[in-house]
């Protein structure tokens, strides 16, 4: 899919956000400024959920009240092949809400059973092609 503006990366993320349900894994592959949270704060507004979304760079997870709740992890400090206890990816915990994982590849490693892959890839200042992945 090609998209020429963030607000339209927004839009068709909103939509993705309602086909997920609880237990699903996102992860959200692209370079610094691709645009992995402005799809996370889509999804976010797909699920119901009203507040503040921001990248959690420096707590590693923010944790959305909503129903489903929202992990939302930003790995992007962490060591690649980051054990996934330590950084909160409790599979049992998280199977009733859903998680969106922005830079997955420090977990490559220790798969936490990822549902949808989304690569983002920059074409300019505006334009993005993502590619979805489900799992």
């Amino acid at each position: 899919m090609l998209f020429h503006s963030e607000e339209e990366t927004y839009n068709w993320a909103v939509e993705f956000g309602r086909t997920l349900k609880p237990g699903d894994k996102v992860a959200l592959f692209g370079n610094l400024g691709a645009g992995k949270t402005v799809i996370s704060r889509g999804v976010c507004k797909g699920l119901g959920f009203e507040g503040a979304v921001c990248s959690p760079t420096y707590t590693i997870l923010h944790e959305y009240p909503n129903d489903p709740p929202i992990f939302h992890f930003d790995l992007y400090r962490l060591e690649g092949g980051a054990d996934l206890y330590e950084v909160g990816l409790d599979p049992d915990y998280l199977e009733k809400g859903i998680s969106l994982i922005e830079w997955p590849e420090r977990i490559e490693d220790n798969d936490p059973g990822i549902t949808h892959k989304i690569e983002i890839k920059i074409l300019s200042e505006t334009e993005r092609e993502i590619v979805v992945t489900a799992l």
